[in-house]
């Protein structure tokens, strides 16, 4: 029986992908491999339409968290001021990361699955030069859509670039590179592409990474000298070669397949039958559909049951789903639609839903 995972990455691969990771062995200062990582820095500039002049893909090997920490620590000027923006698990980890850098904060929290305080944020940015706020796009830990549009017009009144966490939203959800004051966005291979762990990256402003400055707050997690080597077809450090040929086999299918905009079809397709199956059996969404990401959602724990029930049960029918975080964890599960998954999957989920719940 084929394991479908419904958490939030990694996800189920596709045959393809999976075909892609048995990929030749390739030293990473060879021309072939200078050939797949100028292939994939193009392609993903191209899930959003982004010319090369002005955004740099950035290619590292770790976790979609490097990608978010290395954004931090190479952005953000030696006196630059960060406002960070908090309604979950994520934005509590940008914060975590800037002290730990030392890099000037303010932090304005809203609680997990409300919405940011736009008001809060402005008075923030009115009382205190910042040079960046940070926000995190899809805020997993409820599956939340922040607004960027009223932020990115609360930086741009302010004249403070934003620093994104597109971790749980790249290649999926809208993201007005072209409109919003966003000087990087962070994210990740095994989410919204369906690649597989191992391969994070960072699509930065060029001049925004100038205007930093300069500064070097980490030796492997330095943009400034990521991209200029990658500019000049070289890698600072060893890569993790077998995920970029997988990261290369996905975008491949990502494009085949419609780009961005039918992904984000997709991933709302799926979950709105998620949610009908659910709600049908009385289990309570916890956010409205028009402000939940395409790529998540979260469900209340129906009376009397508990997680750990649930993922057991739904574990032995071939279902993985993910329990909340802190707080969250005793009376909440949420559910992904993410990954390689066909129709059958879907039918066969909404029946192990019904078998358990009903």
């Amino acid at each position: 029986m084929k394991t479908i995972l419904l958490n939030p990455g990694p996800v189920t691969l596709s045959a393809g992908v999976r075909a892609a990771l048995t990929g030749p062995d390739l030293c990473h200062r060879e021309a072939e491999f200078v050939a797949l990582q100028d292939n994939l820095r193009r392609k993903l500039l191209a899930v959003y339409d982004l010319p090369a002049a002005e955004w740099g893909a950035v290619l590292l090997t770790g976790s979609g968290t490097a990608a978010v920490e290395a954004m931090l620590v190479s952005l953000v000027p030696r006196e630059g001021r960060v406002l960070i923006a908090e309604n979950g698990v994520y934005g509590e980890r940008m914060q975590r990361i800037a002290e730990t850098y030392g890099i000037a904060t303010t932090r304005v929290t809203a609680p997990w699955g409300a919405s940011l305080d736009l008001a809060a944020l402005d008075a923030a940015l009115a009382s205190t030069p910042h040079t960046h706020l940070a926000v995190v796009h899809h805020e997993t830990t409820t599956g939340r859509l922040n607004a960027l549009a009223a932020v990115g017009a609360l930086c741009a009144r302010h004249g403070v670039r934003m620093l994104l966490d597109g971790v749980s939203s790249f290649g999926a959800e809208d993201i007005a590179f072209g409109t919003l004051p966003i000087a990087a966005c962070a994210a990740t291979a095994n989410k919204c592409l369906h690649g597989v762990p191992g391969t994070a990256f960072v699509v930065v402003n060029r001049a925004a990474l100038a205007a930093a400055g300069g500064v070097t707050r980490s030796v492997y997690l330095d943009l400034k000298d990521y991209l200029a080597r990658q500019d000049g077809h070289g890698t600072p450090f060893t890569q993790s070669v077998q995920t970029f040929y997988a990261l290369d086999a996905a975008l491949d299918e990502f494009f085949a397949a419609g780009g961005q905009a039918a992904r984000g079809d997709l991933f709302r397709a799926r979950m709105a039958t998620v949610r009908a199956t659910l709600l049908e059996l009385g289990v309570r969404p916890l956010l409205a559909p028009e402000e939940t990401s395409c790529v998540l959602h979260g469900f209340e724990l129906p009376e009397g049951r508990s997680y750990a029930e649930l993922h057991d049960a739904l574990k032995a029918r071939g279902f993985i789903i993910y329990a909340g975080q802190g707080a969250l964890s005793e009376r909440v599960f949420r559910v992904s639609a993410m990954g390689d998954i066909s129709a059958d999957d879907l039918a066969r989920l909404c029946r192990a839903l019904r078998e358990i719940l009903g």
